[in-house]
């Protein structure tokens, strides 16, 4: 895979930069593993190497549990997610796939049921955002790192 663009970032800082901004109002709204469960799920969906690799490194570095990354893309048969996660998922999938099938009254009431207003725009917020960047990074092909290389430079 040749990158179309060397470093998309440094041609509209600004836009990068309203959404790192993003990206931290919601790492401060969302649960952290509710938060990397979705955007890895959207990433799954679009077909994001480089987002897929992040979130699941980051996934790791929280310690959650193996099993969970291993069958998300099987979430629906798995008693390994919550309700509240589940509702989460059916709710990243809806809007990541919007053009195929909408947000469905069924869908959104799941996602009401376990998510109270505040936190139902915080959780769309987010999946909105991981849409723009798998949008970014599969657009642009910008490739995710070797294997075993650190993605942020926080990371250990």
């Amino acid at each position: 895979m040749t990158p179309r663009l060397d470093n998309p970032s440094v041609l509209f800082p600004a836009g990068f930069k309203a959404m790192v901004a993003l990206e931290q109002a919601l790492t401060s709204a969302i649960d952290p593993e509710l938060l990397e469960l979705v955007k890895l799920r959207a990433s799954q969906i679009n077909g994001c190497a480089f987002c897929i690799y992040m979130h699941t490194s980051d996934w790791r570095k929280r310690g959650v549990d193996e099993m969970k990354l291993y069958l998300l893309n099987a979430w629906r048969d798995s008693y390994l997610y919550s309700d509240r996660e589940r509702a989460a998922l059916g709710w990243t999938e809806a809007l990541t796939r919007v053009a195929d099938d909408g947000a469905s009254d069924e869908v959104y009431d799941a996602l009401a049921t376990h998510f109270d207003e505040e936190e139902r725009v915080q959780l769309t917020f987010a999946i909105g955002a991981i849409n723009v960047w798998n949008r970014l990074q599969v657009g642009f092909r910008v490739a995710h790192p070797p294997r075993g290389a650190a993605m942020r430079a926080d990371a250990a």
